[in-house]
């Protein structure tokens, strides 16, 4: 009798002992389970927050700026959008600030050299930077098309151009002199004079940067 009580007491103290530690490994299991679970999701999460923030910032790089863009409608032809869609030359006949220079294009005939044309920069002249010139000279050239031609096709340069080449680079132009780009961030001036007022406007064949003054080739 004496046996059996000691047995059941044994017992008593080994499942009082085992069960702590049960209980204890329990909790460890769950804990590392849990600890798990949050490293998984972190990890998960944190290559999408990465991708949606370079895509953001690729995004903004291709939009267009500079403080004459407010004044490009905003739907329509002439807008942004609309502009994307055709060649350079059809597009800038849809913006009313460009229409003194796609007279000259015109009267240069060169709208299907350019509409033509892959994969080039115009630095676009606004009818402002035109009216820069004294009336009497502006008309001049314009009766001078050889004249004319060498003055436009001195805006285009046979490559595409992005904002960051135009920090410091010189180039090529169609009329076979060069031209020079100097700046940062959304101040970007051409040849030491012209300063781009809306960059980066695409069309389907080029990319085209607004410029405050007429561009002028050695003649």
């Amino acid at each position: 009798m004496i046996s059996t009580r000691f047995h059941r007491a044994a017992l008593a103290v080994l499942g009082a002992v085992a069960l702590p530690l049960a209980l204890t490994a329990c909790s460890a299991d769950d804990s590392n389970d849990s600890k798990d679970s949050k490293d998984s999701a972190a990890s998960a999460a944190a290559p999408q927050e990465s991708k949606s923030t370079t895509e953001d910032a690729a995004g903004a790089g291709d939009q267009p700026f500079g403080t004459a863009c407010a004044s490009v409608p905003a739907s329509g032809a002439g807008s942004f959008d609309g502009m994307s869609k055709d060649p350079v030359a059809t597009a800038a006949s849809h913006n009313p600030g460009l229409s003194t220079l796609v007279t000259a294009v015109q009267k240069a005939g060169l709208a299907d050299t350019l509409n033509n044309a892959r994969d080039i920069t115009v630095f676009a002249p606004t009818n402002d930077a035109f009216a820069k010139i004294p009336k009497a000279d502006l008309d001049k050239v314009l009766s001078d098309k050889a004249t004319l031609t060498k003055i436009l096709t001195y805006h285009v340069v046979g490559e595409k151009l992005a904002p960051a080449q135009l920090a410091s680079g010189t180039y090529p132009t169609l009329e076979k002199g060069t031209l020079t780009t100097a700046g940062s961030g959304e101040s970007y001036t051409v040849n030491d004079s012209a300063k781009v007022v809306c960059g980066n406007v695409s069309t389907s064949n080029a990319t085209v940067h607004i410029i405050d003054t007429v561009l002028m080739p050695k003649m």
